[in-house]
């Protein structure tokens, strides 16, 4: 019996789980929270703590798994690389790893290769770090001198889910921003203008394989949260844009195996990558959207392949779909069941995860984790126009 480890074990995971023991495949999953749902139900579940890749490797040495089996997780992926190094398992290197988590190496790789034409700066305490040693702000040139074409967008260097991200759009906001860094580092780039897309798909023996391009929708500035995703067919034109962009930004990465994600923006010029990460997409997108819309899990595809098993990662068909989450502000005043909501729309409704409760008040919208926890539902038919007007018939039954 072939065995899989988990890094990370947060709910993200279960999709993953579930489909290794459909498959006959123990799973020893490791998390530092000793509550993390994975760790429920992996075969064995053991708590550490996922930064500490000497610890992760402790208890991995022990247990000699196959494969390790990603799933969606933030920075400590490295961890994940670090493993497959140590113990010779395939999958992501911790070099790789290491690309897609350190959002200045990501670009610095890139633009040097002309995939990511914009300037980016590294920031930290209080200072922008410019090219040639050069400093702005502090003790350095005034940041009015720093070559940067407005909107910026200044976030975390190593953060995810859309944490801790500042919309510049004037020079003043800049300097109160730069000056509030401290401690952690951080990333100023210049803003490409153009509607947003996600890329879900994987890297098999070093070839691409594109499974769904899905356009953003997004909150106003200052945050750009994705509230919801369309899907989008390859018969589209930019969809085979995006998939002759996307094979050139992962050779130039050197990724080779792994299941990947990517956030991209249609610019003027083409097909722009904001992030990638080497490893599967979270908010109920591998395991859910992609799916639902392709045919295709994922999860499931990358786990048959590493049993040596009949795969593939090619969608027979793209259904017009889209996944909403529930980004509405205000005091809820009835809270719909999922039959209900069917009911009120003229699109099918394929998934329905409502968490919301009669009485609540819901704030804005600022990032992924003031979203996810709330609930999502799929609607099936028509177009993005109409499909959004569904959703909002939806929305509108909690006030």
């Amino acid at each position: 019996m072939m065995k899989a480890a988990i890094i990370g074990a947060s709910k993200e995971a279960l999709h993953t789980i579930e489909k290794a023991h459909e498959h006959g495949i123990t799973v020893v999953a490791l998390d530092g929270d000793p509550g993390a749902a994975g760790l429920k139900t992996a075969d064995k579940s053991i708590v550490a703590d996922i930064s500490n890749e000497e610890a992760v490797l402790r208890v991995l040495r022990q247990e000699k798994p196959d494969f390790v089996l990603t799933v969606p997780i933030g920075r400590y992926l490295t961890t994940i690389g670090t493993v497959n190094d140590t113990l010779g398992l395939p999958g992501i290197s911790r070099e790789m790893a290491d690309l897609c988590t350190d959002k200045f190496r990501f670009h610095k790789k890139l633009n040097e290769n002309n995939l990511r034409r914009c300037r980016c700066y590294r920031v930290e305490e209080g200072r922008i770090l410019g090219t040639e040693g050069t400093v702005f702000g502090a003790e350095g040139s005034g940041i009015e001198d720093l070559p940067l074409t407005l909107p910026a967008v200044l976030k975390p260097r190593f953060g995810s889910g859309s944490r801790g991200i500042h919309m510049i759009t004037q020079k003043e906001q800049l300097t109160r921003a730069v000056e509030m860094v401290s401690g952690e580092q951080y990333v100023l780039e210049e803003c490409i203008a153009g509607e947003e897309y996600g890329v879900d798909g994987a890297m098999i023996q070093g070839k691409f394989q594109m499974v769904l391009l899905r356009k953003k929708e997004n909150t106003p500035l200052p945050f750009r949260q994705a509230v919801g995703y369309f899907s989008v067919p390859p018969s589209d034109g930019f969809w085979q844009q995006v998939y002759n962009y996307m094979k050139k930004a992962v050779s130039c990465l050197g990724l080779l195996e792994c299941l990947l994600h990517a956030d991209i923006i249609k610019g003027a010029e083409g097909p722009f990558i904001i992030e990638l990460s080497a490893r599967p997409s979270g908010h109920n997108l591998h395991n859910l959207f992609t799916p639902l819309c392709t045919g295709v899990d994922m999860a499931e595809e990358y786990i048959k392949y590493r049993m040596g098993n009949s795969y593939s990662f090619h969608p027979e068909k793209t259904k017009s779909m889209m996944i909403h989450y529930f980004d509405m502000e205000g005091t809820v005043r009835s809270v719909p069941g999922g039959e209900q909501a069917a009911r009120a729309v003229q699109a099918e409704l394929d998934a329905w995860e409502c968490n919301i409760r009669q009485g609540e008040k819901l704030g804005p919208v600022s990032d992924g984790h003031s979203l996810m926890e709330r609930g999502y539902f799929v609607l099936e038919g028509g177009g993005d126009s109409h499909l959004l007007n569904q959703a909002q018939i939806v929305k509108n039954m909690f006030f």
